[in-house]
């Protein structure tokens, strides 16, 4: 089971007492997952569809509390990818679809006709509680979250350029950065950092995902700071070899070309100790000496042996 379906069966296990909400919540969930069906003059029958059975349940227990309608969820199998199920709840007009539409902001009607309207009625969101409950409906019917494990991503997708404003907006009003993008005929409301992913699924209330989100995010980070200790310590070993290797070539140079006895007697017996322990750390070389000198003292006269070397190689 990926992240995202995680997310969505903790949400949709997720019921509050306040009727406020329950509305917010299945306001979202309609508008994102519901499509209207003309069933003849001045009549629609409500359908709302979703491939995850526990947002089946939620949408049926929604619509009982709230309206006090008994709906049937058909099950369909996808004959096209011949795997995931489609789950449909059907409210017809008889059943009291209009009023539903009505209630969620949906449908607005005027004497003998009726309206279609995407902007969300100020009193469905009007409290904080139930902002929080909209977007918790609208992640359910139309969002998604990848696995922190690869990238942090969190989006909402609708068909309307009008609704994907409003969440935006809506999200937004939570101090955080949500952007609106164009894909394939949808609006994409999108979070990308991961803060902002960790804000957004605390304010919908899935803190189970929240708190392995946070893990994953823990030891990524975890594992970086290794890496990036590792390769640091690489880097400097690296280092350290290549000026041992340089070192000792000069050192090697000026006994094959003049002879180390030319060389002053710091320098000689730097060049002597260094050429008898080559896997030495300049430390350690800078013990050895009679009287010992720091890491700075080694490597002054090893510079100055460096410095002889190449004032020979020009004489030559």
């Amino acid at each position: 089971m990926s992240f995202s379906s995680k997310t969505k069966g903790e949400l949709a296990r997720l019921f509050t007492e306040e009727q406020c909400c329950q509305l917010a919540e299945l306001a979202a969930l309609v508008r994102m997952s519901g499509t209207l069906q003309l069933a003849g003059l001045n009549r629609l029958n409500l359908n709302i569809i979703t491939e995850n059975p526990s947002i089946a349940r939620k949408l049926f227990k929604l619509i009982k509390d709230l309206f006090n309608i008994h709906t049937e969820v058909m099950v369909r199998k996808n004959s096209r990818l011949k795997k995931n199920n489609h789950y449909l709840i059907v409210i017809t007009h008889q059943m009291g679809s209009d009023l539903i539409l009505e209630k969620v902001g949906i449908l607005r009607k005027e004497a003998d006709s009726f309206d279609i309207t995407y902007e969300i009625p100020e009193n469905i969101v009007e409290k904080q509680c139930c902002k929080r409950a909209y977007l918790r409906g609208a992640f359910l019917g139309g969002g998604s979250v990848s696995d922190p494990e690869k990238t942090y991503h969190l989006e909402f997708v609708t068909n309307s350029s009008e609704h994907s404003e409003v969440v935006k907006n809506l999200v937004n009003e939570f101090n955080l950065n949500a952007k609106v993008i164009q894909r394939k005929g949808s609006f994409v409301i999108y979070l990308k950092e991961g803060d902002q992913v960790v804000d957004l699924l605390n304010i919908i209330g899935a803190h189970s995902a929240l708190l392995d989100l946070e893990n994953i995010r823990i030891m990524k980070q975890m594992r970086n700071d290794i890496n990036r200790i590792v390769n640091c310590e690489t880097a400097n070993l690296s280092k350290t070899v290549n000026a041992s290797m340089r070192q000792i070539e000069n050192i090697e140079f000026i006994k094959e070309t003049v002879g180390l006895n030319k060389l002053p007697e710091n320098l000689r017996e730097i060049a002597e100790i260094r050429i008898n322990h080559q896997e030495a750390s300049l430390k350690e070389l800078g013990q050895m000496l009679t009287p010992p000198i720091g890491k700075s003292g080694v490597n002054h006269r090893l510079r100055k042996i460096e410095e002889y070397a190449q004032k020979i190689t020009i004489k030559q």
